[in-house]
């Protein structure tokens, strides 16, 4: 597929997102940008949250962890599955209680307005690490396999796939965000299945034969029971991604922001447990697509792509979808599905950041009333401004696998959150509102101390996920010192 291929389709595929986004922003108002008017059917809202909750990530970087982990990825994701029910039935409905349009205004409810800008805080700094990381990944495939050729600067790739976003979203925000969420996971879901049967219609395999065969057997190890001082042992890797699901969706802004829209808890309920399964569903099939990819390649002898002289599996997907000689249905397939992947993050990140913003620190509701739209869009494109900066300055420091590293930070980012949720939560005392910062960033610096020691000096123990809810402890147990007697 030709670089002008590639462009063309996105072209036409952004059309359909601005279509869209002309219909839905029509009354461009804040409420429908930050709560769609509370009108979302659960079921579109619980179908989009797969394509954003899998991202550009899961399309590339969990294929690409199969050859170095095999399915033990999948330890996590099982994890996610019950870390989904605490949110559905131990978050959600404090939320619903509490009428929130930012999720940390609860926290402002519960201790104080230094809570509260704690909570935002750290949100703020997770969701644009996590943004840029989803963003970063579909920028270096689009400059690798298009703009390369074009002779186009990796900045100014950058600078178009926010600008791209911001477009579609200026005016509808999360409004327009529920409908074109649909249709990316759509594309999503489409493109994995049909990789998946052109690989194997390639190498001569039904799809049966396909998971009966040796080949997969070499990559689809789930469990990792040997030691428990291994990063993946079963138990960590479980309880690591169950948090991770309660932090990076239940405690996040981005996610609760699309479930805030459903009509009422019971439906935003529905919503919640109905995707759980699905994405466990899909995520699975990423890991089978991965496992192919490396059968693929062996059997015809097809190199992971280099990055600055370095061997990326992230890459080696778009490598077979685009330059293997495989049909060009193939290649259309891939294109659109990480494209959707990645955008379906993006733009609900974009927005839930203006949100908090707006809410948490500019206390946007206090403003004049002719001046609330004005400030909006102009964080709006603040935030745009400084997505970009962050993804540029990914290019020059990340040297680890996309996924790995997105979940490694969220062990520092969303654990001082976990921590001041559940004091506020399963505890009934306030605490010194003014010292709550410190001790969430001296939980971070103490973990970071932690995650940062040799395993040779801890017994040979390696440290993985679990990193997230011992942060979330050590914040527990600060504010248990600030309490008020």
């Amino acid at each position: 597929m030709t670089a002008t291929q590639i462009l063309i389709l996105i072209a036409a595929y952004f059309g359909v997102l601005i279509l869209i986004s002309y219909f839905t922003g029509k009354n461009d108002s804040n409420t429908d940008f930050f709560k769609a008017g509370k009108q979302s059917p659960w079921y579109l809202v619980a179908f989009g949250m797969v394509g954003a909750s899998l991202s550009g990530v899961t399309f590339i970087s969990v294929p690409g962890w199969v050859e170095g982990s095999q399915f033990s990825y999948f330890q996590v994701v099982i994890g996610y599955l019950f870390g989904y029910f605490v949110v559905a039935y131990v978050l959600m409905p404090i939320y619903y209680k509490f009428n929130v349009t930012s999720i940390y205004e609860y926290l402002l409810e519960r201790f104080g307005t230094v809570s509260h800008k704690t909570g935002a805080f750290f949100f703020f700094v997770s969701r644009v690490l996590g943004a840029a990381f989803r963003l970063f990944l579909v920028a270096i495939v689009l400059q690798q396999f298009v703009f390369d050729d074009l002779g186009v600067p990796f900045e100014v790739t950058v600078i178009i796939s926010i600008l791209l976003i911001w477009i579609y979203t200026n005016r509808g925000g999360i409004k327009t965000i529920v409908i074109t969420d649909t249709l990316q996971t759509l594309f999503m879901i489409v493109a994995v299945i049909l990789s998946i049967y052109f690989i194997n219609q390639e190498l001569g395999w039904s799809f049966s034969e396909f998971l009966a065969s040796a080949e997969l057997k070499e990559y689809s190890k789930v469990l990792v029971t040997d030691s428990f001082l291994e990063r993946g042992y079963f138990i960590k890797s479980f309880l690591g991604g169950m948090f991770i699901t309660i932090c990076m969706t239940g405690l996040d802004q981005d996610m609760m922001q699309k479930n805030l829209t459903c009509k009422n808890l019971k439906d935003a309920q529905k919503n919640m447990v109905s995707f759980s399964f699905v994405l466990v569903g899909v995520t699975f099939l990423f890991m089978l697509l991965g496992a192919l990819l490396f059968i693929y390649s062996k059997q015809y002898d097809i190199a992971i792509p280099l990055m600055d002289g370095s061997p990326k599996t992230d890459l080696l997907f778009p490598e077979i979808a685009l330059n293997s000689g495989l049909p060009i249905t193939l290649a259309v397939t891939f294109m659109l599905g990480l494209i959707a992947a990645a955008y379906s993050s993006a733009d609900s990140a974009l927005t839930s950041l203006t949100t908090s913003f707006c809410i948490d620190f500019l206390n946007l509701e206090k403003k004049p009333k002719e001046n609330q739209k004005k400030i909006r869009k102009q964080v709006h494109i603040l935030m745009s401004v400084m997505l970009v900066i962050v993804i540029i300055i990914f290019k020059y420091v990340l040297d680890r696998n996309v996924i790995d590293s997105l979940l490694t930070v969220a062990g520092y980012t969303y654990g001082p959150l976990l921590g001041l949720f559940a004091f506020g939560i399963f505890t009934k005392y306030k605490v010194k509102d003014k010292y709550v910062w410190i001790v969430a960033i001296s939980s971070v610096l103490i973990v970071y101390a932690l995650g940062n020691i040799p395993s040779e000096n801890l017994g040979g123990y390696v440290i993985g996920y679990e990193l997230l809810p011992l942060n979330g402890l050590l914040t527990f147990i600060g504010l248990i010192l600030i309490r008020r007697k």
